[in-house]
Order: structure tokens, then C-alpha cells, then sequence
């Protein structure tokens, strides 16, 4: 661990939930991080690329850089969020880092908890906890993370270990809970000043009212779910009740972004992602392909439909016309927080769009 993960050099100013806007952003701008793998690349490679994504969008002024946890996805090498978290906080100094998500059924609420203690021992007042309820694989896979056939039981009982959790964060059971003895180390009760904020994440209804009834922050996955995003955003703050952590509702949507020098260039780019999310569906998971793998594949009818349909719900071209894209969704869904996904071939195309879309609002650090 460099110094730059000390106490000395850790944490920001800023309400470790609500963002500050900077250049002419409406709201705080942040990154999603799938650490892809594109073909012919390494996850080597691509883990290497995510440290240069967080540094570029600590000095262009992203509010905070999450790491999404994945499995069994060749193209995609995020399965250990809270290892990538703990060197992406060893390259940097000020940025928020965080999960998005952990996929909370497929862990022991202690692990997590301990992991993420050690996390904010190692970088105080930089971490986010974002938890899901999904497998954020295939069942197969799923299964074998939980030791268990029956997916649908870690789901059901997602309020309960999320209540186990907080408690293991905060070293609070009562006296009497059979957890009682039990510490999560690091944790408070090694005289730390605080834990990580946890956030919910979700893509329907359940984990938006949830969150809303604990007065936690919410965090929806319009990227890939983006029918669902106005419904469950609306539910969010009907369910809203004031709590410890935030006074009124704080909303974060994940959104796709891809910006480029030129519109057709930014469509090259986006392409691959597409052609990848169709494999995945279909049951055929691999690499990220090339640009020039996509444009040559000869896409099939319903297959063109799904991509098409993917495409719509990205906001993709120059930098001018993703900031209006970006600027007419945030105005749409009322989100305090957008936080951007380019998830395309080349890591060098990932890092261009994010410092083309710092320029186009202005925000500081340019090279």
C-alpha cells in the first residue's frame, strides 16, 4: 500500500453522499467500472486501465469510481470488487471509491463487513458500500458462490442480512443477539470514526422501496434496465423516510456514455459492447470484441432488434451530443447522480470518452 492510502492523504471535504456539480454539470458526474476485457487483450491489462480510469477521474473531477461485481464473464474481470478497490485507493488520493455493488446473498454479511472495515481503515472517509440482491452472474454460477440450489432464498431474505450488516458495520447487536461477541475487525470497535455509507442498487422495484422506507441513498441501473428507471425512482421517493443518513431522497443512475471525436467513430465503439451484451444473453459469454469484429458481424433479424434496442438507452457520439444526451436524461428522471459506463472494446477508447465528456462541461484537470 503507497502513502497515497494513508490517513494523512485520504478522504474528501465533501458529504461523503451528495456530490458537488463541478464545471457547468447540473449534478455530480462519477464512473461504473466493469474492468472489461477486450479480445486480444488480458485482465492484467484491463485491471491496469482501471487505475488510469481512476486517476484520470480524480483529476478531472468525477465524484467517486465503482467497481461492479461480476462472475464467470470472461470479458468482464470484476469478480473481487473489494480487492480492485483496495489497489485502485493505493494509486489515488481523493476520489470516492466504492462497489457498484457487492452482490450481498452470495456473501456472509461479516466478510463484507470486515472487508470493507479494512477498506476505510485503509482510505478514511473515501468508501462507498453499494449492495445488490442479484446473483450478478447466471444461476449455475450462483449456486456455486452461496453453496446452495435455492437462488431465491438469498434474495427473500436480502432486509434481513442487510440488518445483520449495519449491525456487524456499527458493532451494535444487543446484548443479548448471538452475534453479540462477534466484532467486524477492522471496525469501531478499533476507535474508528465512521463506516462506509451503504447504498441500495436495484434495477426494479424491490431494493427502490426498501431503500426508500431505510432513508438510504439509491442507486438504479438504468444502463440496462432503463424502462424500469422512472417507475422505480418514483417509488424511491414516495417510500422515502428521513433517517440518520440523509434528510430527503439522493438518486444515482447508472447510465451507459460513450463519447468520441466523431459520431461514427463513437458508434465503432459502442458496437462492441452491444455485440457483447447480445453474446451474454444468449448464453455465449467471451472477450469483448473489436470494432472491426462488430461492424463485420452479420447480425440476424431479432439479433439487430436487441442491439438496436440496447443502443437507444446508450448515450453516445460527440462530446457536445453526449452532454445533451446526458443533460436531457438527467432533467427526465430528476437524478442527483450520474454515473457513467463505457463498457467497449479498448481501454484507450474508455479513457478518451471520459476525459471528452469532462471537457464538454467543463470540469477541471485537463491534460
Amino acid at each position: 500500500m503507497s502513502e497515497t492510502g494513508t490517513q494523512a492523504d485520504a478522504g474528501t471535504a465533501d458529504d461523503p453522499v451528495r456530490g458537488e456539480a463541478l464545471g457547468t454539470a447540473p449534478v455530480p458526474l462519477s464512473v461504473l467500472d466493469l474492468v472489461t476485457v477486450g479480445s486480444g487483450s488480458t485482465a492484467s491489462r484491463a485491471l491496469t486501465t482501471s487505475v488510469e480510469l481512476s486517476r484520470l477521474a480524480e483529476r478531472r473531477g468525477y465524484h467517486r469510481h465503482w467497481v461492479a461485481e461480476h462472475h464467470s464473464m470472461p470479458g468482464v474481470a470484476s469478480s473481487s470488487p473489494a480487492v480492485i478497490l483496495a489497489h485502485l485507493a493505493a494509486h489515488t488520493r481523493r476520489i470516492r471509491l466504492g462497489s457498484g455493488g457487492v452482490m450481498l446473498p452470495n456473501h456472509a454479511p461479516l466478510v463484507i463487513a470486515e472487508q470493507f472495515g479494512t477498506l476505510e481503515a485503509l482510505a478514511p472517509g473515501r468508501i462507498d458500500l453499494g449492495l445488490g440482491r442479484a446473483p450478478g452472474t447466471d444461476g449455475a454460477t450462483a449456486a456455486a458462490l452461496r453453496r446452495t440450489e435455492t437462488l431465491d432464498e438469498g434474495a427473500d431474505d436480502f432486509p434481513e442480512q442487510l440488518s445483520e450488516l449495519t449491525r456487524f458495520l456499527d458493532d451494535d447487536f444487543p446484548d443479548a443477539h448471538r452475534y453479540s461477541r462477534i466484532h467486524a475487525v477492522p471496525g469501531p470497535v478499533q476507535g474508528s470514526k465512521g463506516r462506509p455509507p451503504i447504498w441500495l442498487l436495484g434495477s426494479s422495484g424491490f431494493s427502490a422501496r426498501l431503500a426508500g422506507l431505510l432513508g438510504l441513498p439509491f442507486a438504479f441501473a438504468h444502463h440496462f434496465s432503463a424502462r424500469n428507471t422512472l417507475p422505480a425512482l418514483d417509488l424511491y421517493r414516495q417510500s422515502f423516510r428521513p433517517s440518520a443518513v440523509l434528510d430527503e431522497p439522493y438518486t444515482l443512475i447508472g447510465v451507459g456514455a460513450l463519447a468520441a471525436e466523431d459520431e461514427k467513430e463513437a458508434y465503432r465503439q459502442v458496437l462492441t459492447g452491444a455485440l457483447s451484451m447480445l453474446r451474454l444473453r444468449t448464453g455465449r459469454p467471451g472477450l469483448i470484441p473489436t470494432p472491426e469484429e462488430a461492424e463485420a458481424y452479420g447480425f440476424g433479424p431479432a439479433e439487430r432488434e436487441f442491439v438496436d434496442g440496447w443502443l437507444a438507452n446508450l448515450v453516445h457520439g460527440t462530446p457536445d451530443a453526449v452532454r445533451a444526451g446526458l443533460d436531457e436524461l438527467q432533467k427526465r428522471t430528476g437524478a442527483d447522480e450520474l454515473m457513467l459506463t463505457a463498457n467497449v472494446h479498448g481501454g484507450e477508447a474508455r479513457l478518451r470518452s471520459y476525459d471528452l465528456i469532462a471537457d464538454a462541461y467543463g470540469l477541471p484537470g485537463a491534460a
